[in-house]
């Protein structure tokens, strides 16, 4: 931890996640293939926790599923007992490092981690998000569902130094934008 782009990840191919975890797999293959057997140029993002406004607020993703319920003052949903962590980045930060790895000089393949590195627990997002909407909304446990990984922190080193390029949105910031459109659609 945290996660290189050295990792070749560990996958239950009959989990309940395997079409997510083996689908961004095979398109790496697929990609690095054709870079390999037809000199195609490719480039490989590995992308973590992206949010934002404009997200779909029945996507399922944390951050949308908390800031709908804290908004409703329904109660928050954590799964397991919150202390698993994730690192959230910002779509505008996102869509930067994916400019900066188009533009990259050929012969970059990546794959490069596009992320946040700074990480969170669900409780601390859930917490922060409770304080950011004023909500009243209290936070239940449920079960965590297998194969829901415990830690997620993207290694972003040879990004920085190969793209040249890192988040800048903290991720308050980045709450109270995607809170005030999420406001603007329930």
């Amino acid at each position: 931890h945290p996660q290189a782009t050295s990792y070749w990840g560990n996958v239950n191919p009959i989990g309940v996640r395997s079409c997510y975890d083996e689908g961004k797999r095979i398109a790496e293959t697929l990609f690095f293939d054709f870079h390999r057997t037809l000199n195609i140029d490719i480039k490989v993002a590995r992308i973590f926790n992206t949010y934002g406004p404009h997200m779909d607020i029945n996507d399922g993703r944390v951050v949308s599923n908390f800031i709908v319920q804290a908004l409703k003052e329904s109660p928050i949903t954590v799964y397991g007992d919150g202390t698993q962590t994730r690192s959230f980045c910002y779509v505008d930060d996102l869509i930067n490092g994916f400019i900066s790895l188009m533009d990259s000089k050929p012969g970059l393949t990546g794959p490069y981690n596009l992320g946040n590195p700074t990480e969170y627990t669900i409780k601390e997002l859930a917490e922060k998000i409770i304080k950011l909407t004023d909500s009243r909304s209290k936070i239940i446990y449920s079960p965590l569902p297998s194969d829901d990984p415990i830690r997620r922190k993207p290694d972003i080193s040879s990004t920085v130094v190969d793209l040249r390029w890192k988040p800048k949105i903290e991720l308050e910031e980045g709450l109270k934008k995607s809170i005030e459109y999420f406001k603007q659609i329930i």
